[in-house]
């Protein structure tokens, strides 16, 4: 419980300007992020914006990863665009709140420790996956659209002009660390640009031709949903799929940040944090979310570790919306486009490209298989689920061709089968085949010490094996079994010779 009452550690050296100037970035580049979430969930803007507020504040004081950043996310919006269009706002607002209590649970009951399955493959086809879908939405900024509505590229100055501006926000998060670390590159690419543009009277596209982001502090609504059975039967699936993609993402994102920062988060504290931050943004007007890659990617790299830091892009969030939309909405969207893309670069893993041809190929084609998902579905929970049942078949086939025996018969006649190699529902029948019931002697011992029963397909299997050798009038040792093999070989227990005492102690990995 301690770990949950306190917040913040004070023992923790902060670096205050570098925490606040992170905190400013970041707090810019959410304004386009959540608006174009909500405006693909069918939602208004403010809608988003709100949702990146509450997000971003509770997850940052009650977060398990100090220096993340959450806020409306498109894995969010691609899930519940479809209830928005068929039972309206209210019903999604229900839907958050509903998700952020199965998150809670899914925290309380240290579910986050499962995050563990997630093979190295997949993350790398994770993250690759984003960085190319975090590039690809920006190329919108270079389309506009027709009288009917229609996007085509940009041509002839109006074009070169946006990529020019572009270029130079990347040049100058690329450039100026390597002449000074003081202030945050990106922010400082922001108000470059930004006074470039208005100085010179730039005519470029602007956060406020996207949509207004005037507004006042959320307010607290109850979701006007009648609170029946059949309610619940309609959110429901909605808000079990926004809970998984939620933690899904977020958990991935904590990993990749513990690895950056060479720190390690608290998974189980993240899934409370962001199951609380999802009912608030619920009762608050908001769309909902979860942890934002890209962002924490932004914050992290700026220099910040610290909760200070998304407390202050939280807070200043607001503040733009109540005070300073008038100001904000003037930004170029080339300095955040030339921002995003940046961080696309940042985000993918080029080391994996050195994989190929010396990594297994089952690794190679989960990593690509998994970034394919991702990129062309949008969705992070099917792309890493997909990833990891295919690791896990492929672990379980080769594991099943390691069961091995080493037989020999011993001077008192007796037939011995040391076993090397787990036995699980893949290996049962290799495990079969190594024994000659027929060929052996009257008195025959199966020796486990190197093996390991894993589950009920190999307790089956030697239920089989003991009856086989009982009906052909032998007797047949099982040594070095462990207790639970013990209980339920319940039928064979006067012909299992156990020894219980050299079988190691198996224990789950204690949880965070």
């Amino acid at each position: 419980m301690n770990q949950y009452v306190n917040l913040f550690d004070f023992k923790q050296r902060v670096d205050y300007k570098n925490e606040i100037l992170s905190g400013l970035t970041v707090a810019l580049a959410l304004i386009p992020e959540a608006v174009a979430f909500a405006l693909i969930a069918g939602l208004s803007p403010l809608t988003g914006l709100y949702a990146a507020f509450v997000m971003g504040l509770v997850t940052a004081v009650l977060g398990g990863r100090p220096g993340m950043i959450s806020g409306a996310t498109g894995a969010v919006a691609v899930v519940i665009v479809a209830l928005v269009k068929s039972h309206g706002v209210e019903y999604i607002f229900a839907t958050v709140v509903l998700a952020g209590l199965i998150q809670i649970l899914a925290g309380v009951f240290r579910l986050g420790k499962f995050i563990r399955l997630v093979p190295h493959p997949v993350m790398f086809g994770f993250v690759n996956g984003l960085a190319i879908v975090i590039f690809l939405s920006q190329m919108d900024q270079f389309k506009v659209a027709d009288a009917t509505g229609t996007l085509y590229w940009m041509t002839g100055p109006p074009l070169f002009m946006l990529l020019g501006l572009v270029a130079l926000t990347m040049l100058i998060i690329w450039g100026l660390p390597r002449l000074t670390k003081a202030v945050p590159a990106s922010l400082v690419a922001i108000i470059t640009v930004s006074l470039l543009t208005i100085g010179l009277n730039i005519d470029t596209r602007t956060v406020g031709d996207i949509a207004s982001i005037q507004g006042g502090f959320p307010p607290f609504h109850i979701p006007a949903v009648p609170f029946t059975l059949e309610t619940l039967s309609i959110i429901f699936p909605y808000a079990l799929i926004v809970a998984g993609v939620g933690l899904i993402e977020s958990l991935l994102t904590l990993n990749l940040i513990d690895e950056i920062t060479q720190t390690r988060g608290r998974g189980n504290k993240e899934c409370v944090a962001q199951g609380l931050a999802n009912v608030t943004s619920g009762f608050l007007s908001g769309m909902g979310g979860c942890a934002m890659i890209g962002q924490s990617l932004i914050n992290i790299s700026s220099g910040a570790r610290a909760r200070l830091s998304g407390i202050v892009a939280s807070v200043m969030l607001l503040f733009f919306i109540i005070v300073g939309a008038p100001i904000i909405e003037k930004l170029p969207m080339a300095a955040l486009t030339g921002v995003m893309i940046m961080v696309a670069i940042g985000t993918f893993e080029w080391a994996s490209l050195k994989t190929f041809g010396k990594m297994p190929w089952h690794d190679v084609l989960v990593m690509v298989l998994v970034a394919g998902i991702t990129v062309l579905f949008h969705n992070l929970a099917l792309a890493v689920l997909i990833g990891v049942i295919i690791s896990a078949l492929v672990f379980a086939w080769e594991n099943a061709r390691r069961i091995r025996a080493r037989k020999y018969v011993d001077e008192a006649g007796a037939k011995h089968y040391e076993l090397y190699g787990p036995l699980f529902f893949g290996s049962v029948m290799a495990f079969r085949e190594k024994f000659d019931v027929a060929g052996d002697p009257n008195e025959v011992i199966v020796d486990f010490k190197d093996s390991r029963v894993a589950d009920m397909s190999g307790i089956e299997a030697l239920s089989k094996l003991t009856s086989s050798y009982q009906q052909a009038g032998k007797t047949i040792h099982l040594k070095h079994l462990s207790p639970d093999c013990r209980r339920l070989l319940a039928n064979a227990e006067k012909l299992i010779d156990v020894n219980i005492l050299e079988d190691p102690d198996y224990r789950v990995l204690a949880d965070d």
